[in-house]
């Protein structure tokens, strides 16, 4: 196969697997320059691509005008103009599928990522548990631009400069000199959620501490009545939800010294500017492979593992057996506090 100078890669959602492209495509495009890309993805998400180079960002409005078997045909036809060579689904669900199809019948080559599903499955079995690490998401990804003929090796990932805040941003962090900390106490499933009562226990001791500064990052309208309320109950401590774009808000990002986080997106957003994120893990777990990238195991706060050996129960965190909803009640408080002291040097 000809090696294509051109690269239609494809990831939809969800926003941390979405995040996991950065750092390998930043890595395609260190290593082949003269390589160009087209992002199909979902609107949201454009602000994350903006500062590779060679890339064009091709909104999919997969509730819109592109919606069903009609709505994939149309999407495929609008991207046929952009004369790429090759696709890379990163993706790999039954909606790629049906483009990897339509893209064939013109010739067009279609890598798509082997997602080890049978891997999984022995890790996250009740019964005779293959417990072990597994490949991570960020090689998964690697792997198909090695199969389109560009091999890349992550070790050699640079990290991006730290982005420029906003007036509006700049307004709300304030001058002062202190250690920047990034909360994002919320994950899709509540399974994977360090409990609100443990949460308010870690706020309260870290927001005695006039030397740090608290951002909490969460969206929708339950999760910022809950982090508007912490912002209320302790000092040195904002709520960022609402109050700026996602734009801004990688921005600040950028610009932390550390990120408290769910086994979910913001810990991969806060990584790929080589932020330090400490991540807590419910009924997932690191071997999984969606730890956030380049941060070392030390930084995975993981629950009693003795205590609750089915872990992990799911890739998701969504299959809770019983007498596990309480897995991260296993995670002190005061432990997750003396981990982001040690991170942020505060000792």
């Amino acid at each position: 196969m000809k090696k294509p100078g051109h690269i239609l890669v494809i990831r939809l959602s969800a926003l941390g697997d979405v995040a996991m492209t950065l750092p390998v495509l930043r890595r395609v495009s260190e290593t082949y320059p003269e390589l160009k890309f087209t992002v199909l993805t979902r609107k949201f998400f454009a602000p994350l691509f903006e500062d590779l180079p060679n890339v064009e960002v091709y909104e999919a409005d997969v509730k819109g005008r592109h919606k069903g078997l009609v709505g994939l045909k149309r999407l495929a036809g609008e991207l046929k103009t952009k004369n790429f060579e090759a696709v890379a689904d990163l993706h790999n669900v039954l909606r790629t599928q049906v483009l990897k199809l339509l893209f064939q019948v013109d010739g067009i080559p279609v890598k798509q990522i082997d997602k080890g599903r049978s891997e999984k499955k022995a890790l996250t079995r009740k019964e005779n548990k293959a417990f072990k690490q597994l490949k991570s998401t960020h090689q998964r990804y690697a792997d198909v631009f090695t199969a389109l003929g560009y091999p890349i090796e992550l070790s050699g990932d640079t990290i991006p400069h730290k982005k420029a805040l906003s007036p509006a941003v700049r307004e709300i962090a304030g001058t002062e000199p202190k250690k920047w900390l990034g909360i994002a106490p919320f994950a899709q499933h509540n399974a994977k959620m360090y409990p609100q009562d443990l949460m308010k226990e870690v706020l309260k001791m870290l927001s005695k501490n006039e030397r740090i500064k608290i951002f909490l990052f969460g969206a929708g309208e339950a999760e910022s009545a809950v982090l508007n309320q912490w912002e209320q109950d302790f000092p040195n401590v904002v709520s960022m939800a609402g109050k700026v774009s996602f734009r801004e808000e990688l921005a600040l990002i950028s610009n932390l010294d550390a990120m408290l986080s769910m086994d979910s997106g913001n810990g991969h957003l806060a990584a790929n500017y080589g932020v330090p994120v400490i991540t807590l893990w419910g009924l997932t777990h690191p071997y999984t492979g969606f730890a956030p990238f380049k941060q070392p195991s030390s930084n995975s706060l993981l629950p009693d593992l003795e205590q609750y050996p089915q872990i992990p129960t799911s890739i998701y965190g969504n299959k809770v057996p019983d007498g596990y909803y309480d897995v991260m009640r296993s995670i002190p408080a005061e432990r997750v506090v003396e981990k982001i002291e040690e991170i942020l040097q505060l000792n």
